[in-house]
C-alpha cells in the first residue's frame, strides 16, 4: 500500500481525506501543524503528501520548500490544498514545489482524480533507463535529472514535463496535449500551471533555458539548436 501523509489543520478535512483514501487502498498518516507535518515526511518518508497552505507554526509554502530542499523527500509529489482562491496564491504554490494544487472547498473525488494523475504521471516516468539531449541527461530510474553531468533538483512534475518535450524533440507540443499527459487536465482553464512550470524550468536550466523555446500561438517545444 501506497503511504499518503496528510498535513492538515482541521481535523475534520484531515479526516474525510484519510477516510476516503484509505476506501481506495492507501495508507494513511496525519498531522495538524506544519512543523509535525514536516518531521513525519522527513522520518517516514511517505509516498505522496497532501499539504494544506495555512497552517499553525510552518505554513505550507515553507514546509513544500523543506521537503524539496531535503535528499530525503525531493522527489515526493505533493498537492497543495488552499481555501484561497486567488491565482496568485496557487502560483506562489506551484513555484515552491508542489506538483498540483486544489482549492477547497473541494470534492473527495475530485482529490482522488489528482491524486491518481500524480501518482500515474509519476510512475509513468520511472519506466526505462537513461535518456541524454544535448546538455540534459535523465534517469528515468532515480528521476534524477543532470545539466551538464551535474545534477540538478526537480520535482517529478518538471522531471515529466522535461522529458515528455525532449522526446520529442523539435517537436511544438501545444498547451492542451501537455496538460493532458503531464497533469490529467482534459482542458485549458489550467494554462497558468503549465506557464508557472515553464517559468521555473528555466530558471534551472540555467545556462540552458534557450533550449526551451515558447511556440507562439501554440505551445512549447525542445530543440536540439538552441538560438544563441
Amino acid at each position: 500500500m501506497q503511504k499518503i501523509l496528510i498535513i492538515e489543520d482541521e481535523v475534520d478535512i484531515a479526516e474525510l481525506i484519510s477516510f476516503n483514501l484509505q476506501r481506495n487502498q492507501f495508507d494513511t498518516i496525519t498531522a495538524h501543524d506544519g512543523l509535525d507535518g514536516l518531521n513525519k515526511a522527513l522520518s517516514v518518508k511517505p509516498d505522496f503528501i497532501i499539504l494544506d497552505l495555512m497552517l499553525p507554526g510552518m505554513d505550507g509554502i515553507s514546509v513544500n520548500r523543506e521537503l524539496k530542499r531535503d535528499p530525503r523527500t525531493r522527489n515526493v509529489p505533493v498537492i497543495m490544498l488552499t481555501a484561497k482562491a486567488q491565482t496568485e496564491d496557487r502560483i506562489t504554490g506551484l513555484e515552491s514545489g508542489a506538483d498540483d494544487y486544489l482549492t477547497k472547498p473541494f470534492s473527495p473525488k475530485e482529490l482522488m482524480l489528482r491524486v491518481q494523475a500524480v501518482i500515474k504521471r509519476t510512475s509513468t516516468t520511472r519506466s526505462g533507463t537513461v535518456l541524454e539531449l544535448g546538455p540534459f541527461k535523465f534517469d528515468k530510474n532515480t528521476l534524477n535529472f543532470y545539466l551538464d553531468e551535474q545534477i540538478v533538483d526537480l520535482t517529478s512534475t518538471e522531471f515529466k514535463l522535461m522529458i515528455f518535450l525532449c522526446e520529442r524533440v523539435n517537436a511544438p507540443q501545444d498547451r492542451s496535449t501537455l496538460l493532458r499527459e503531464v497533469w490529467g487536465y482534459s482542458d485549458d482553464v489550467h494554462s497558468r500551471t503549465l506557464d508557472t512550470h515553464m517559468k521555473r524550468l528555466r530558471k534551472k536550466l540555467e545556462p540552458h533555458a534557450n533550449y526551451l523555446e515558447t511556440v507562439r500561438g501554440v505551445g512549447y517545444r525542445i530543440t536540439d539548436e538552441p538560438v544563441a
